[in-house]
This record gives structure tokens, sequence and C-alpha cells, in this order.
């Protein structure tokens, strides 16, 4: 990267961190929710509440089956998924069984909460709207292939993309097609939603981005290589991993790849979707180490190996960084230099990702108990 270009990054980065505190706007979220998989609609992971210095488990809920869907949680219940194709919604406090919605087959995707509703997808390729309160089913709408993206919404408009090669825009009030546009390959990740536009990379290697009201597609970067990973946003710049083993900036204006970064220690596949702030971006790999970089230049850090796969994408609570990995592991990092806090050992993997709300932190993991983590009164 240039010196002017260095200038201009660092420029939007300023702009993003200011245009939050002036607005409010959500690359943060309310310390009393976790609406969506990574928290809001830029999809940054960041947290605005805070936790307490020692993570205890306060109550725990067991399925028969792996819990893959990240939790969402509102102002009475947490929400999320099974591979026993089932939807929980469970009081965020006791963790005591509110409903449960019975579904055709598994769900991975984690559920979005807007209004009333809890919007989310399944093995089946139907993606549902079911009430908050009472788990009744309003609405469904069938695609042709798995939904494992999760869902994002701007006004009446939900966006989530599917395994039959499409992205799909819904009506949230009746459920209609307001849209599709189709990929090359699968839509595993979940779009972010910024200035009017829905932002996804797919299995055909190209970050789209497209007016969520038209379906116009305004912006395409070719980025090479097949990507999981959902774009977690500062300013114009798009952050996501890819499993061509790279960490990639995309300033999605210019259409412009400004950095990349590839391990010089170990080259696999980036998963997950990373946690985004001004001052670092992080992301766990199945090279089973967690990479902090600086967002201007690409520039590692600090890294931390983890001692098995992470595919658990990371969320920032002020100076510490959760993650889950696949040896079982809940970890506590000081984000600032790598340092390791603390770890909780679960009885699985954890592929989902942590949701944190109400000073309280919600994992699933994939032997299927469910984590409410806190302070012991």
């Amino acid at each position: 990267m240039n010196y002017l270009s260095k200038i201009v990054l660092r420029c939007v980065l300023i702009s993003s961190v200011v245009g939050v505190h002036l607005s409010g706007f959500s690359s943060t979220v309310s310390a009393q929710g976790w609406p969506s998989f990574r928290g809001n609609p830029d999809l940054t992971g960041v947290a605005s509440g805070a936790l307490p210095d020692s993570l205890s488990v306060l109550w725990s809920f067991e399925i028969e089956d792996p819990i893959e869907s990240t939790a969402t949680v509102d102002d009475k219940y947490v929400y999320f998924g099974g591979l026993d194709g089932k939807l929980y919604a469970l009081d965020w406090e006791t963790g005591a069984s509110v409903w449960t919605l019975k579904l055709e087959d598994e769900v991975k995707s984690s559920p979005t909460l807007s209004d009333s509703l809890v919007l989310f997808g399944d093995e089946a390729g139907t993606f549902h709207a079911v009430h908050r309160d009472t788990g009744e089913e309003l609405w469904s709408f069938l695609t042709e292939g798995g939904i494992q993206s999760s869902a994002n919404v701007l006004g009446d408009f939900v966006v989530f993309g599917s395994y039959d090669n499409n992205i799909y825009c819904l009506s949230k009030s009746t459920g209609e097609l307001v849209w599709k546009v189709a990929t090359d390959g699968y839509v595993h990740a979940t779009p972010a939603v910024r200035n009017g536009r829905a932002f996804v990379a797919g299995c055909d290697g190209f970050l789209r981005g497209v007016n969520v009201t038209d379906g116009a597609l305004d912006v395409s970067v070719n980025v090479a290589d097949y990507v999981a990973s959902s774009p977690g946003f500062l300013g114009n710049v798009a952050y996501l991993g890819t499993f061509g083993n790279q960490v990639l900036a995309i300033d999605v204006e210019e259409m412009t790849i400004l950095w990349h970064y590839e391990s010089p220690d170990r080259q696999f596949p980036f998963y997950g979707s990373p946690a985004v702030t001004a001052d670092g971006i992080y992301i766990g790999g199945r090279d089973k180490i967690v990479h902090a970089l600086e967002p201007l230049t690409g520039e590692r850090l600090w890294t931390y190996a983890a001692g098995a796969r992470v595919d658990s994408s990371p969320v920032v609570v002020g100076n510490r960084l959760y993650f889950g990995t696949q040896g079982g592991d809940l970890v506590v990092l000081n984000r600032l230099t790598g340092e390791k806090i603390s770890a909780f050992e679960g009885g699985g993997s954890f592929t989902a990702s942590p949701a944190v709300a109400h000073n309280r932190l919600f994992i699933g993991s994939d032997d299927g108990v469910f984590y409410c983590f806190g302070e012991k009164e």
C-alpha cells in the first residue's frame, strides 16, 4: 500500500469512529440486546456492554444434538437453533424454556431479531418468520438450498444468502420475494448492510454490494477465493477471511483490495468472521491461531496459539476478546496484547460464536449444551 492510500484509509477509519460517537450508529450494540449474528448491521462483533472480570456458568440448557447457531438476545429471551431441527427461546435470566418450534431440518443459521419477529433459515432451505413471544410461525419462504447465512434487515427488507447460489431479499411484513441475485456458488455468509446496500461474498469468489431496495448490483470485487466469512465494516472498508488463507481489506466504494494478510507460519483457511475495531482486526483460523491485524496496513499485531481450530467468530468487549475453539475452550484474551486471561473448558467443540447482552455471555456447544456465563452473586 502506498503512502497516499494509507492516509486515505486512516481518514476513513477515523471518520467511521467519529460517526459512531456522533450518531449512536450501530457499530456497537445495546448492552441490553444482541439482535443478530455479529450484533449489528455492520457485522463488527463489538459489544457496548460490559462483562465481569471473571466469568462463571450461571446456568446451562441441554439439547440432544450440536448447537452451531449463534444466539441472539432481547430484553426477555435468548434464541438459538439446534441440529435437532428446533428453534429455542429461553428466559435469559434463568435458562427456563419459554417455547420451542419444531422444523423439518437442522438449524445452523443464527436468528435475527427485528420488531416482533425472529428471522432465520434451516437446512431444508426454508426461511422462517416467527413471533418472538409465542414461537408462532407467521410466514415462511422456500429456497432451493440449505440456509446457513443469517439475515440482515433494513426497514421492511430482509436479506440473506442460500446454498442454492442466490442472495435473497424478502418483505419482512409479508415474506414475499422482493428480489434475488444469482451467484456462481453457495452463499454461506451473512450480508452486512450499510448505506442502503447489502454486502456479502460467496463461494464464487466475489464480494457483491447489492442495493437493498431494488436488487441492483452496485459493487463487485473479485477476491479470487471461496469465502465463508461475513464482512465486518469500518467506514467504507470491509474486512473478511477467505479459504485461500488470507484476510482482506476491501474499499467497497473504490472496489479495490487495499491489503491482504497471509500468515508467514501456517497457511490454512479462515472460516469465521472478524471482529473489527479502529485499532485492531481480530480473526481466528483453521491454523489454530487467532490473528490480530492493524486495520490500516494489515500488519500483524500479535497472534495467539489456540491449540485447536477456531471457526467461532470472536467478540470484542472493551479491551477483551472472547471466542470458542474446536478443542472445546471458551477463551478470553487481552485484545491489546494477545495475552490469555482465562479459559473455560467445555465438554464439546465451540463452532458457534459468543453473544453478549445484559452483562452476560451466551454460547452453545457441539455437545448440545447451551451456556450462560456471568458474575455469580
